[in-house]
């Protein structure tokens, strides 16, 4: 029986159930909706198919070859509606998928609480309903919290862990484990919108978005910046991790000419700041920062960022070995 279940036969079900499957684990995917026996062959087909794309993909960019494609693809079964209570008898961490309204939600909790062993963990998918207004739809709500995936879900190794005040420290320890266990790396946040990624990525492609719009660059000028430029560089350090390295002061005077320039709501520095600065904890310059420096070897580690970065810019392919002394500089005086 599958120890995992997404429940929700759409895109990110289909993205979960191959992520554990690829972990070598037997997982379900799980449609809650009941429907006529040729709309459920229909759906079938359809995500086995989905999955079966996917795992070419990969067969043709040498992650996979094609037995072990096959060997993927059979260790997800498929449940209808009246097949579920089957599919989910042994299952300890559930993921439910269904449609983004609180009506859809409730039902499918509701009927999850039903079926679903009193120790499984159950969690949503969800990207826009917070996890304190699901859990009480959960019976036993301490075992309840958000997982939030990155498409393809596959592929993305964050996964974004949201509790609520309720939620049992052991569950959330034994999410993780179970989510490292396929390779993936949690991440936890509060019960606050948009999580991590998205808040943050949100402000990012807006405003390049409306850059465009501006005519302050050009599609492609952008894609090239920040792919080489600002996603290079958050790629070798955290963003908050970035800001210490750099200095926070740096930032502060960054913000205070942006604001003024361009805008004073998007650019106004958070209290935040304003404290770091004013009790002169500006990062790695003064010891400490949002993180704290003490005790730490700081060439050590300024070394490591340099490796860092070095390795992106090879992954790149833009890293140049220095150019040979030429004649001409021989000469020079």
């Amino acid at each position: 029986m599958a120890r995992f279940a997404a429940v929700g036969a759409g895109r990110m079900g289909r993205g979960i159930a191959i992520a554990f499957a690829y972990a070598g684990h037997r997982v379900a995917l799980v449609d809650l909706k009941a429907r006529p026996a040729a709309d459920w062959a229909a759906l079938q087909a359809d995500a086995a198919a989905e999955i079966a794309q996917s795992l070419a993909g990969l067969q043709q960019l040498g992650v996979l070859n094609g037995a072990q494609a096959e060997a993927i693809a059979a260790r997800v079964e498929y449940a209808d509606a009246a097949g579920a209570p089957a599919a989910l008898a042994d299952a300890e961490l559930v993921f439910e998928g269904v449609p983004e309204t609180m009506a859809a939600k409730q039902d499918a909790l509701a009927r999850l609480s039903r079926i679903c062993r009193a120790d499984a963990i159950l969690t949503s998918t969800t990207s826009s309903i917070a996890v304190s207004q699901l859990a009480p739809l959960v019976s036993h709500p301490e075992r309840f919290l958000n997982i939030h995936w990155l498409n393809p879900a596959y592929i993305i190794p964050v996964v974004e862990l949201s509790t609520h005040r309720g939620t049992a420290p052991a569950v959330l320890a034994r999410a993780k484990a179970l989510l490292e266990g396929i390779g993936k790396l949690p991440v936890v946040c509060s019960d606050a919108p948009g999580y991590i990624v998205p808040r943050l990525q949100a402000l990012i492609m807006n405003e390049a978005a409306r850059m465009i719009e501006e005519g302050a660059a050009t599609a492609e000028e952008i894609d090239k910046a920040t792919r080489y430029g600002l996603g290079l560089r958050f790629a070798a350090l955290g963003v908050v991790e970035f800001i210490d390295f750099g200095g926070a002061d740096i930032l502060h005077h960054a913000s205070r000419e942006m604001s003024q320039s361009i805008d004073s709501g998007r650019y106004a520095a958070p209290a935040i700041l304003d404290r770091l600065m004013a009790q002169g904890q500006l990062g790695l310059k003064t010891g400490s920062g949002f993180y704290d420096y003490s005790g730490r070897d700081i060439p050590a580690y300024r070394r490591d960022v340099l490796q860092r970065t070095l390795g992106m810019l090879r992954h790149a392919g833009l890293w140049r070995a220095p150019a040979e002394v030429t004649a001409l500089d021989r000469e020079a005086p």
